[in-house]
């Protein structure tokens, strides 16, 4: 072997060695274009992963500005609704105080925390559900509201209307009754004074007269109840003194005490009753008129007058 390298041409070494040195060059090359391959890869995957999580990111903050933004038109709705049911009104009062809890907790929430994100768009759901359902029910409170008040007004209108033709009834059955009443009343006609001498003869000489007569006739009424009826006459002289034969008649009408100077009671069956009444007693008689008034208690029936001489 020493003898094979002693016998080596010095140039063929010098060859051999740049060869050598060549070959080892080749191979660092190879492995410098390798590695910088590698590096590029790496480069580009490091790249593509950066943009693909800043996409990500960006997509997440948008869909929490979305979200903030949504939960923010909400709870706008939420204070624009109003009611003017109490019980409704308190459970408004909670459910803003909910919304406004969540506008809080997402704006502190980081968009890239999904499952929070999610979690905030479930409860989003949750009051957007809640508010259906109040705006449901003050409608349909409203709506009930506005049909009980309608009611009521045609109720008062009808309440109004009935007492109107109740009055108008009570107006017309007291009509009736005054009617009734007035056409009821005992009527007289006939109603004639006259005077009387000892011989029973009518005579207008004052000297003469005994005694006087109111007669009259209580006219047909089917209206007046019937039975007894005391019939008074109050006869005045030509002073205006009233006569009195000494029985003490009296009778009340229209609330007034009066003295009568003779009185008469007849049966009344609603058929015309002729009747008389004498005025006896009286010590003497003067020239001038007399007067007579006949009545009952229900009132004047008429008058009568006779001129003596």
């Amino acid at each position: 072997m020493a003898d094979e390298i002693k016998r080596e041409d010095p140039l063929e070494r010098l060859e051999r060695e740049a060869a050598e040195r060549k070959a080892r060059g080749g191979s660092l090359r190879t492995a410098a274009i390798i590695l910088a391959a590698v590096a590029a890869v790496l480069a580009v995957a490091l790249a593509y992963v950066y943009i693909q999580k800043s996409t990500l990111v960006s997509e997440l903050e948008d869909e929490k500005a979305d979200l903030t933004e949504q939960i923010e038109a909400l709870q706008a709705d939420y204070e624009n609704l109003s009611s003017d049911y109490e019980i409704i009104n308190s459970q408004l009062d909670s459910s803003r105080e909910e919304v406004a809890q969540l506008v809080d907790r997402i704006k502190r929430t980081q968009a890239v925390d999904r499952a929070k994100i999610r979690q905030y768009e479930k409860e989003l759901g949750t009051l957007r559900s809640i508010m259906r359902s109040y705006v449901v029910q003050i409608d349909s409170l409203n709506t009930l509201n506005h049909k009980l008040t309608v009611e009521a007004a045609n109720a008062r209108k009808e309440a109004a209307e009935a007492g109107r033709r109740n009055e108008e009834l009570t107006a017309e059955v007291a009509g009736y009754k005054e009617q009734v009443a007035v056409g009821s009343k005992l009527k007289a006609r006939n109603i004639t004074l006259q005077a009387y001498n000892g011989s029973d003869k009518v005579t207008d000489r004052s000297s003469r007269i005994v005694r006087m007569m109111v007669s009259l006739t209580l006219s047909e009424n089917d209206l007046t109840p019937k039975g007894p009826v005391r019939v008074y006459v109050r006869v005045k002289d030509p002073d205006g003194n009233l006569l009195l034969d000494g029985t003490g008649a009296s009778f009340t009408v229209a609330g007034e005490a009066l003295a009568a100077t003779a009185s008469r009671e007849v049966d009344y069956t609603g058929a015309d009753v002729e009747m008389s009444i004498y005025v006896n007693n009286i010590p003497e008689y003067h020239k001038g008129v007399y007067s007579a008034e006949v009545y009952t208690v229900q009132g004047l029936l008429g008058k009568a007058d006779v001129l003596l001489r």
